[in-house]
């Protein structure tokens, strides 16, 4: 990153930089603790996995951010799922559709799939804690399992660069980089 300011937040998170071509004189890095906070609290996130022949594809989907992963599931016949038995690189995206306030959150990284019953277990705890009764699932055969038997598989996002850009008085761009 050209004119790059750098930061790190000391045992809180990742090396952040600012980039100064996309962020007001007087911005400043965005702490970690910012985007965290957007990716737990984030009621909805959009998922971009890449077809087979190459061709993008995007989709809303609900999720959880827990120990350190952004975390989503799906039916192992849906067109994600499909995309991501051929390639595992995604970019999960949250925030705002506003122009003028709010935070958005980009996460880059390598969909994983979890079939550990006790990581699962822990997940459709926090699933539930975050989207409700609606949204409890058993664990079965490495998988999630709803009320009316519907399948699915999950996924585990570890960040590999999550980008930040803050909207309005001053606007900015952080990038922080996951070791």
């Amino acid at each position: 990153m050209s004119e790059a300011k750098a930061g790190t937040e000391p045992d809180t998170g990742p090396t952040a930089e600012l980039d100064a071509r996309y962020s007001s004189s007087d911005a400043e890095v965005r702490p970690w603790a910012d985007a965290a906070k957007i990716l737990t609290e984030a009621e909805l996130y959009w998922l971009t996995t890449v077809r087979p022949d190459g061709r993008p594809h995007v989709t809303p989907l609900i999720g959880v951010w827990w120990q350190g992963a952004l975390h989503f599931s799906t039916g192992a016949d849906e067109r994600k799922a499909r995309n991501l038995a051929a390639n595992t690189e995604v970019v999960l995206t949250t925030g705002t559709n506003t122009w003028s306030e709010g935070f958005d959150v980009v996460v880059e990284g390598r969909a994983e799939r979890v079939t550990d019953a006790s990581l699962l277990t822990g997940l459709a705890e926090a699933w539930e804690a975050k989207y409700g009764e609606f949204w409890h699932f058993d664990v079965q055969d490495g998988m999630f399992v709803g009320a009316q038997g519907n399948r699915a598989q999950v996924f585990a996002v570890s960040p590999r660069t999550v980008f930040g850009f803050g909207k309005g008085d001053p606007f900015s761009q952080t990038r922080w980089r996951i070791a």
